[in-house]
């Protein structure tokens, strides 16, 4: 039986994948996996037993990603199963910024009570929040992964030109990109060039505060900038100080904080990006799949902090072993499995920075002494049998 513990609610859909070998609970005490939605994790001290988290989501910033994988804990996400549902919403959020929407209903709002005079008052008033048509306006979408693509796909439907930026685009998204995207090869293409600007990258050391001061400076007055990703991509100071001065109409953010909120220009949603009951249901049921392949063989597929792997069954047992990435480590693996005369019937071995994965296949043995002698290496962190 493997114990698997929830720190959120997930879709009932999703924990139907697991079949009675697994027994979900809060409660679950020395669990083999964790699923997980918004729950801050960085304070918790993992058992010994965990050997994946699934996030529920795309964004991993509630995870200790570099501690798990020191541990020898995957961390796997589900970053297309929202795809959809941000995507709307950022096309939602394009109207928004141009025709003053939510500040016009608020002023609609103030109208109550004047009976025959609403008419009137609205005719007189509704100047105030003209603003322009998206269509033959220039978009530049930075990031096209899942969302990136479906943003810029949808955006060119709408009749903007749309120029997409992404130093690492996969081919897969490449085939689902649409030919009629302007390719930028430098992101101050992109602050240089467009009227709007949308952000789909992740948060990390490097792209954080990627909407800075020089990088505002850059860009047309007027521009309309969108955030749909995560908090830290935009400098909250620089922005405000652009806001004031006119150097950007309308910052439309998933992502209120303090300092934002209530500030005319500024849209802030509170994080509803994938709060639809299809993206939730879709999170749940891609992270219950990705555990499920792990725990039962070994396949890592969407992980964060190792690399995507998946190998054919074609021996009697599997040794899934996590290391450093580090010279002659596949060599000691295999000569330590060689130790009892063990053939390999198959073996595949991938990286990602700092930490390694290698799979093996072998006939039937004497595992335990093998397991000990891989164990016994430096530089393995945890050998798994399955």
């Amino acid at each position: 039986m493997y114990n698997i513990k929830i720190y959120n609610k997930i879709a009932k859909i999703g924990l139907d994948y697991f079949d009675e070998k697994y027994i979900i609970s809060e409660e679950a005490t020395e669990p083999v996996a964790a699923l997980v939605r918004s729950a801050a994790l960085h304070e918790v001290e993992f058992p010994k037993s965990l050997l994946a988290i699934g996030r529920a989501g795309a964004g991993t910033n509630n995870i200790p990603v570099e501690r798990c994988g020191n541990e020898g804990i995957v961390v796997f996400n589900t970053p297309s199963a929202n795809a959809n549902a941000v995507k709307e919403l950022t096309i939602a959020g394009l109207f928004l910024a141009s025709r003053k929407v939510v500040s016009a209903i608020e002023w609609a709002k103030g109208l109550k009570g004047n009976g025959a005079e609403v008419g009137k008052m609205v005719e007189k008033g509704k100047s105030a929040f003209a603003g322009p048509e998206i269509r033959g306006k220039k978009l530049g979408v930075v990031g096209l992964g899942a969302i990136g693509v479906l943003v810029a796909n949808a955006a060119n439907d709408l009749g903007m030109t749309v120029y997409g930026y992404d130093p690492y685009l996969s081919l897969q998204n490449a085939w689902n990109l649409s030919h009629n995207i302007n390719r930028a090869n430098d992101i101050n293409e992109i602050f240089e060039k467009c009227d709007y600007i949308t952000l789909h990258i992740p948060l990390t050391k490097d792209t954080k505060g990627t909407v800075n001061k020089e990088a505002l400076e850059k860009m047309k007055d007027g521009v309309r900038i969108l955030n749909f990703a995560r908090d830290g991509l935009v400098d909250s100071e620089a922005m405000l100080e652009a806001i004031e001065n006119g150097k950007v109409a309308a910052y439309v953010v998933d992502f209120p904080t303090d300092e934002m909120i209530g500030v005319e220009g500024v849209i802030a949603i509170p994080h509803l990006g994938a709060s639809t009951p299809e993206s939730e249901d879709n999170c749940a049921v891609m992270a219950a799949k990705e555990l499920i392949d792990y725990i039962e063989d070994g396949n890592i597929t969407n992980s964060v902090n190792f690399p995507n792997i998946s190998m054919p069954r074609s021996g009697d047992i599997r040794i899934c072993v996590i290391h450093k990435n580090i010279p002659n480590m596949l060599t000691s693996i295999t000569s330590a499995v060689a130790k009892d005369n063990v053939n390999i019937e198959n073996l595949l071995n991938k990286s990602r920075g700092e930490l390694a994965y290698t799979m093996m296949d072998v006939a039937k043995c004497d595992i335990d002494a093998v397991k000990d002698h891989i164990v016994s290496l430096d530089g393995v962190i945890r050998v798994r049998v399955i």
